[in-house]
């Protein structure tokens, strides 16, 4: 995490983060989400949307990684979704997806947030604390792979049983 700093996006950043998701997937759907979900106030979580920029370089330079949680619900408890989570290729593997996510994570616990959801790499999120979200009896609003969904508890408590309802944007029934 040395190597990069982070810190919540601002509104100079919003271009950038639209490039770091344009660069890291096959298609523009996760760019045009965090654009439909910064539109969504009851999606948007303001301080919430983090972005990594090389250490020593400032914090005004260019963003490589950017990392984003917004309100989601398990059964009527309001929770968190970790989605969407990119890093311009060229910077893969060199820790600013971790350390964007540390971050990120670290701010939503001081939020006062209590759980955060995600569907990804089963060997990735282990590293931040995730679990298989069946564990907790947490249901996913359609089929994934169950290891695929997983959930953390940021506040030491066992996260809530239910389904998982995400905002609009992600176009989930």
């Amino acid at each position: 995490m040395d190597n990069w700093l982070c810190r919540p996006e601002t509104p100079e950043d919003i271009p950038a983060v639209r490039r770091i998701n344009l660069a890291a997937f096959d298609t523009s759907g996760e760019a045009d989400l965090v654009d439909a979900l910064r539109q969504d106030p009851s999606a948007w979580l303001p301080g919430l949307s983090y972005v990594a920029v090389p250490a020593g370089s400032g914090a005004a330079a260019a963003p490589v990684a950017h990392a984003l949680l917004t309100r989601c619900h398990i059964a009527a408890e309001p929770a968190v979704a970790l989605a969407p989570c990119a890093v311009l290729p060229e910077h893969h593997k060199q820790g600013a997806g971790s350390a964007v996510i540390r971050a990120l994570l670290d701010a939503a616990r001081e939020a006062g947030e209590r759980t955060v959801v995600v569907v990804g790499h089963p060997p990735y999120y282990p590293r931040f604390g995730f679990e298989r979200a069946s564990r907790f009896a947490i249901v996913p609003p359609q089929e994934w792979p169950d290891e695929a969904f997983m959930a953390l508890s940021l506040d030491g408590c066992t996260p809530p049983p239910g389904l998982v309802r995400y905002a609009e944007a992600f176009g989930i029934a």
